[in-house]
């Protein structure tokens, strides 16, 4: 004991030091990495900086699930693709920018949501249209099912219920986390609203443009031309200088200048395709059971072929006729013998088999007028079986004894769907096989299968409600042969092996290849088709032509030129091998291999137009002659718009032709349009008399100016966010995205 009382003495004060800095070197470390990383000199965790503010992943992942939750309700989607997700991400990025920067302004000018608002934008009588709309797996939530109008009372009764019985109706907390998502987006959203709305409802279109308008929408022209195209001079008589491209980019910056950084990367694809030996163990597998599938007993087909599919949905009841059998295979299917098999057969990425099951002669649709009383719903008992039954015997009474069907509907019938159409129903053969799972197969077969003027009774009863319908068919359409098929679909994918073979190849490229200049050789001697990916911004998701491509993004902004990528792996369809081309920061784009030849273009167009104008002079005839070209004539050519049929779209070409100081039966210089340069005289001018009645004309204009406001009022909506992203100061870390 004496001997650890003298090392707590005589070091214990020299192994706390030695702790406490250990400690703190464990915290900078962390910092470095963390969120204080920048401080320290260390990584910058943080995925942009928008006027100085930094946003942390965190939060950037947080707008990526909003977004796809809402996509969810709104749009009905119950999982998002790549495609979708990158989209989404692009969304969420100007969606921040959007709220720092408009935030800012609105905390300068006082913009705030108070209290009673936010109660008003979620509970009011005038809730925010996102929650007017709210939906649980496709339904809406907040409707009256008796009105079928949005009923703001229920709100707090659905919140209630989550809070009451949330773990037993929601145990995974699914509709309550779907529910707060909206509440939290309107609320936030709402000062953004209300700074947008300062500027979209201060737009104002005076009256004497609505005039203006309202003139040149009535007059009209009509002109000779002659049109000479730019291929009238050779490509090699034209020029380029780099002279000529400095002056033409500084000319039209609009054209050139990005608001972020930008990358373009020249690549190769190794695309991913089912080799000769994946097609033959395709058709080898359903050529092996062709024959078992041809005796099979009609009961145990729907099993026989979910157990050899590759597409789930292959299976249906459905009968298809000439009309709605959409394969190109369907005249030869719907012509073979029941229980007979056709294929196997290639169709949409997939080797086929098909069974006709059965052939009927069925209308391709029909017409039905129905009363339909409920016993059940929503799991609730509503009326006994028979009391059910009364009412509808009492129904079918009052028609029988001539009483109109539609106003028994109306006094008997609980479908709110149909009585506003007098019960009235149209199902085509198409939606047969839905009828049969919502309802029940008896309600299909007798309005498919019964005569026009048949009635009948009968039960019903699914998950959501049971009753009786009372049915009659009033017209069957379309009646035609149709076929029921059972099919087996084997995908034509590549094989594990297959996907190794080009795997390896795109490896074997980039490990042979690290250099531009040794890229660049493989890529001519190996005859490869070399792809560009040209203006990838630093907040891009996805590539043009190549689809989502996040890994490939980062790695153009995380090297230099003339780097040569690893292989990246794009979906399931190809491999890529890259080398960065060339960068532009925020500013004016540079001239670069992929954008040259379209500025080069541009500027031969023009040069092109200036020898075409000088070069041709005189009558049009004298110019038709001596372009080799036709004299054409256009007779509705109209002031308010940019396009004149035969010639196109050409707004210089109109706009010279209503200019008033070019008299008519003169012939005009040389006009410079999309695809040539235009010679034109005007043979006549038409223009539309306004009114004389100055309470018509007030009329006139007055729509005439809610038009152009509403229009001006729509487009500034759709530019705000485009304006405000732009203007920006953002900074973005292409590494933590």
């Amino acid at each position: 004991m004496s001997v650890i009382q003298t090392i707590r003495n005589k070091y214990g004060k020299i192994a706390g030091a030695v702790i406490a800095v250990a400690l703190v070197g464990f915290i900078i470390s962390d910092a470095r990495n963390g969120s204080f990383g920048s401080f320290f000199g260390g990584k910058d965790s943080n995925v942009m900086k928008v006027n100085g503010v930094k946003i942390e992943p965190k939060e950037y992942q947080m707008r990526i699930k909003e977004f796809e939750t809402l996509s969810m309700i709104y749009n009905k989607q119950r999982s998002l693709d790549d495609v979708q997700r990158a989209q989404m991400d692009e969304q969420a990025v100007r969606t921040i920018i959007e709220e720092v920067v408009v935030g800012e302004q609105c905390d300068k000018l006082g913009i705030q949501t108070s209290e009673d608002e936010k109660k008003e934008l979620i509970y009011g009588p005038n809730v925010d249209p996102m929650v007017a709309n709210f939906q649980l797996n496709g339904q809406a939530i907040f409707m009256n099912p008796e009105t079928r109008q949005f009923d703001a009372s229920r709100i707090k009764g659905f919140e209630k219920e989550m809070q009451d019985k949330g773990d037993k109706e929601d145990p995974d907390g699914k509709f309550r986390e779907q529910w707060q998502t909206v509440k939290n987006y309107v609320l936030r959203r709402n000062r953004i609203n209300k700074f947008n709305m300062m500027f979209t409802n201060s737009v104002y279109a005076p009256m004497f443009v609505s005039k203006h308008t309202a003139a040149d929408q009535g007059a009209m022209a009509a002109i000779k031309y002659v049109k000479v195209p730019f291929t009238a001079v050779a490509d090699a008589d034209v020029k380029v200088s780099d002279e000529d491209i400095k002056n033409y980019m500084a000319a039209h910056p609009g054209m050139f200048e990005t608001d972020e950084p930008s990358r373009t990367m020249e690549y190769v694809s190794f695309d991913i395709n089912p080799s000769s030996a994946d097609t033959a163990r395709a058709l080898g597998a359903l050529t092996d059971i062709k024959s078992e599938f041809g005796t099979t007993k009609e009961k145990d087909n729907k099993n026989f072929v979910n157990t050899k599919t590759d597409d789930i949905n292959a299976y249906t009841d459905a009968y298809l006729n000439k009309k709605t059998y959409t394969s190109r295979f369907a005249d030869s299917i719907m012509e073979a013998p029941v229980e007979s098999v056709y294929g196997p057969y290639f169709e949409n990425g997939a080797y086929k088999l098909t069974k006709i099951v059965d052939r009927k002669t069925l209308p391709d649709s029909v017409k039905s007028k129905h009363i339909l009383v409920i016993t059940k719903a929503q799991g609730n008992e509503v009326a006994t079986d028979t009391a059910a039954k009364m009412k509808l015997d009492s129904a079918i009474a009052e028609i029988k004894a001539g009483v109109k069907f539609d106003s028994v509907v109306m006094k008997y019938g609980v479908d709110d769907g149909s009585k506003a159409k007098g019960g009235e129903m149209t199902v085509s053969l198409l939606q047969r096989p839905s009828l049969d799972k919502e309802v029940g197969k008896d309600l299909g077969d007798f309005m498919f299968e019964g005569k026009t003027g048949d009635t009948k009774r009968i039960k019903v009863s699914n998950d959501n409600f049971s009753g009786y319908y009372y049915v009659l068919i009033t017209e069957q359409s379309g009646v035609a042969s149709a076929v029921k098929t059972a099919t087996i679909v084997k995908n034509l994918a590549p094989s594990d092996s297959t996907v190794n073979a080009i795997y390896g190849k795109a490896n074997e490229f980039a490990g042979r290849n690290t250099s531009a200049e040794l890229f660049d050789a493989a890529v001519k001697k190996q005859n490869y088709d070399k792809r560009i990916a040209d203006n990838v911004r630093v907040t891009s998701f996805q590539i043009t032509g190549l689809g989502p491509a996040r890994e490939a993004i980062r790695w153009m902004f995380e090297h230099k030129v003339g780097d040569i990528s690893p292989v990246f792996q794009l979906g399931q369809q190809r491999y890529v091998v890259g080398k960065l081309s060339s960068t532009a920061e925020k500013g004016m784009v540079p001239v670069t291999a992929a954008n040259r030849p379209m500025i080069e273009q541009k500027i031969r167009e023009q040069k092109k137009a200036e020898i075409i104008a000088k070069k041709y002079s005189g009558s049009l005839d004298a110019i038709a002659a001596a372009a080799g070209q036709q004299v054409q004539q256009a007779d509705s050519v109209l002031a308010g718009g940019g396009f004149v049929a035969n010639l196109g779209y050409e707004p210089k070409v109109i706009g010279y032709t209503f200019n008033p100081s070019f008299q008519p039966n003169t012939v005009s210089p040389g006009i410079k349009g999309t695809g040539g340069v235009y010679f034109i005289s005007v043979l006549n001018r038409m223009s539309q008399q306004l009114p004389t009645d100055q309470n018509v004309l007030f009329q006139i204009l007055g729509q005439q100016r809610r038009n152009q406001e509403m229009q001006l009022m729509n487009g500034m909506g759709q530019m705000m966010q485009q304006t405000v992203v732009k203007k920006a100061d953002a900074t973005f870390n292409p590494t933590n995205f």
